[in-house]
């Protein structure tokens, strides 16, 4: 995605206030696993709708800063603790932070960053700008999304012991995992620019949508995707066992034939390449494919008529361009 002055400026804000924070040198146990995660990077998309956010409602998306900066600590908060429940080495291409000191140092770490982006919102209660309300609001939307976040984690680490899992409750974990920060996102922003409860909805479920697309997308990708732009080869979520949301769309609608060749293959802890690739068929062969690529579009257009409630400018632009680029990605 080609970044515009508009992008590039706000994500200059968002590192420097990351590189700005005031950490102390010592314990060094303590704060240098906290430098590392958030040095490790991403695409800071999460501060960087809270900023389009504020500037879209009319205000100066400086004084959205300290939220999303928050939203972005608390983001790599879950990451830390994340790949310790998950057992992944890696993060971005570079060693998680547990696999780098220990479990013990991560889980520390990741509580301090849990309390600093906590911190970072101290700023909306000490100005005179934000009512009492407001900052409070900030809180309560703040604390919402940490609940739903860890209630979707909760849910997902449920359905890896469980045989069947209804696509009804693959949203709802996706809604906490997935959506939930990315709606608390927009709405911070909403809220530091004095936006109405109506505006503040409809960027809370703006988010949700965006959310709930991605990770359908996500899911979808992993079975169709050009490998070399993917990162892996098509099926890998099959070849991990995953449930992912086409692999149970398709037990749901699969005869005991299909049934039982998708669930042996999930269960299988090496399957063959021909096994994968005959749930891939089937998969194909339901209508599985096209429907989740339906119901992501569906999503994404859905976000996209709640953004045009919205005045015409260049945050509004900006976040049309962002969901655009979501929407029609490939890897």
């Amino acid at each position: 995605m080609s970044k515009s002055n508009l992008h590039k400026h706000l994500l200059g804000k968002i590192e420097s206030g990351l590189e700005e924070l005031d950490l102390p040198d010592a314990p060094d146990t303590l704060y240098q696993p906290y430098r590392y995660a958030l040095e490790v990077g991403g695409k800071r998309i999460r501060p960087l709708l809270t900023l389009l956010s504020c500037g879209l409602c009319g205000a100066d998306p400086d004084e959205a800063l300290p939220g999303a900066l928050a939203v972005e600590i608390l983001h790599n908060f879950t990451l830390v603790h994340d790949d310790i429940m998950d057992s992944a080495e890696t993060r971005r291409g570079e060693a998680s932070v547990y696999k780098k000191w220990d479990e013990n140092i991560a889980i520390l770490s990741g509580d301090v960053m849990f309390a600093d982006a906590y911190r970072q919102l101290s700023y909306y209660g000490e100005e005179e700008a934000f009512t009492k309300k407001e900052y409070v609001d900030i809180h309560k939307v703040f604390s919402e999304a940490v609940i739903t976040v860890c209630e979707g984690q909760a849910l997902d680490m449920e359905f890896v012991n469980r045989s069947t899992v209804d696509h009804r409750e693959y949203i709802q974990m996706i809604s906490g995992k997935t959506a939930a920060l990315l709606s608390a996102s927009l709405e911070i922003g909403a809220i530091v620019a004095h936006a109405s409860s109506q505006k503040r909805a409809e960027l809370a479920e703006l988010g949700h949508e965006m959310g709930v697309a991605f990770q359908i997308q996500d899911d979808l990708l992993d079975a169709i995707a050009d490998p070399e732009k993917f990162g892996k080869k098509p099926g890998g979520d099959i070849y991990e066992g995953k449930k992912t949301y086409l692999t149970i769309l398709s037990l749901e609608r699969a005869n005991d034939e299909q049934k039982k060749q998708i669930t042996e293959t999930l269960e299988t802890e090496d399957p063959s390449q021909d096994d994968v690739e005959q749930v891939l068929s089937i998969m194909k062969n339901l209508n599985v494919l096209d429907d989740v690529a339906a119901e992501t579009d569906q999503h994404y257009q859905k976000a996209l008529e709640l953004l045009n409630h919205f005045d015409s400018s260049e945050y509004q632009q900006e976040l049309e361009n962002l969901l655009i680029f979501l929407r029609n990605r490939d890897h």
